[in-house]
């Protein structure tokens, strides 16, 4: 009589159809985890661009609020827009904020005591910049409306390889000190 063995093991067979159905699985996981890991990046360059320009534009705000003798654009008032600001800080320093650099490298721009500088980052591109003022003439002028500044912001915020995103913000100030 003979005796049947029973091998324990797996043929080569099956053994190529598992590591086949590994790999496969693999790829496709670990694709996946590549795209999230780049659309998470993306994200952050992103939020990172968005909040410099958000803490620049609080900057703006908080020191023009804080400001006198507000000159839009040459002028006083600006209801139309003007692209340049001028103003004297709560030190008394002349403070101008315009649009800075060449298209399509914009960026908004400070000039403190004849000293300028980039007041955003190079991930933020600004395509537009406009001062909305009213209310700089003064009662003894008629205008019983306390300076108002309106400050409009477009452009795009580049997050490395991908199309920049773009954005539209607006933000407003007005003088603490009575205007009289």
């Amino acid at each position: 009589m003979r005796k049947l063995i029973h091998s324990r093991g797996y043929t080569l067979v099956e053994l190529i159809v598992a590591v086949g159905l590994f790999a496969l699985i693999m790829t496709l996981v670990s694709g996946a985890y590549l795209i999230m890991i780049s659309t998470n990046q993306r994200a952050q360059a992103i939020s990172t661009g968005i909040d410099d320009l958000s803490f620049a534009l609080e900057i703006m705000t908080r020191e023009i609020r804080t400001g006198t003798s507000y000159n839009c654009g040459g002028g006083g008032d600006c209801p139309n827009g003007g692209n340049s600001f001028s103003f004297t800080n709560e030190n008394n320093e002349p403070i101008t904020y315009n649009l800075g650099g060449f298209a399509p490298n914009q960026y908004i721009q400070r000039t403190k005591n004849t000293i300028t500088k980039s007041f955003t980052g190079p991930s933020v591109n600004i395509s537009l910049l406009m001062f909305y003022v009213t209310g700089t003439a003064g009662t003894l002028a008629g205008d019983y409306n306390q300076p108002h500044v309106t400050i409009v912001v477009k452009g795009t915020v580049s997050a490395g390889h991908g199309t920049p995103e773009s954005f539209s913000v607006e933000a407003a100030a007005t003088m603490r000190e009575t205007d009289i």
